[in-house]
């Protein structure tokens, strides 16, 4: 998941790639890391949107956002609040 997590995959993709059910790869999610494989896929890709927002180069917030599979650039900076304590505009400003 982690290095195709900026493309648009879905859990039912993962569960293909890994060989069992998706149901079964929620059970196994949960029990392993206590999160779902939707929240792991959006952690992965939250951070993968962070380190591209510090980055010096000019860029919009949801040209990163849209890069990382978040169709709405209004819930990506609510997942990325909850995530970094900050809003992302403020991380590509550099604060």
């Amino acid at each position: 998941m982690e290095q195709h997590a900026h493309e648009a995959i879905t859990i039912d993709d993962v569960a293909v790639a890994s060989g069992i059910s998706p149901r079964g790869l929620q059970y196994a999610f949960r029990r392993a890391l206590d999160q779902t494989p939707t929240e792991y896929l959006r952690r992965e890709r939250l951070a993968g949107a962070h380190a591209e927002l510090q980055q010096a180069t000019p860029v919009s917030v949801s040209e990163v956002a849209r890069r990382w599979g978040f169709a709405s650039a209004s819930r990506f900076a609510k997942h990325y609040r909850d995530a970094y304590g900050r809003p992302p505009r403020q991380t590509l400003r550099g604060g």
